[in-house]
């Protein structure tokens, strides 16, 4: 994936991440999540999105010799930005 459309993702997330953390604290970033069903399915949804991303990394890591436990770490702790920042550090494939 070009840098320029991961920089263009990367630069209003962290601005909105930046700003629901101020605004709520991490906490209330997850409680919502927790008080419907809606909200538990986006959650879920999420969970198994990050999770498939999780295994590709981790088979793409392997193949081209990175390490992968740094960027799962960065996916345990952050979400989306451990995925978003690996593809963003990936060498891109020369065709």
């Amino acid at each position: 994936m070009p840098r320029t459309i991961l920089t263009l993702i990367l630069i209003p997330f962290s601005a909105l991440t930046a700003l629901a953390l101020w605004h709520h604290g991490f906490w209330g970033i997850l409680e919502p999540n927790f008080q419907s069903y809606g909200a538990g399915q986006v959650f879920a949804d999420l969970v198994i999105a990050l999770t498939l991303f999780m295994v590709w990394m981790w088979q793409d890591a392997k193949a081209t010799g990175r390490n992968p436990w740094p960027w799962i770490a960065l996916t345990l702790a952050t979400g989306s930005f451990g995925p978003l920042l690996y593809l963003f550090t990936r060498k891109q494939p020369t065709t």
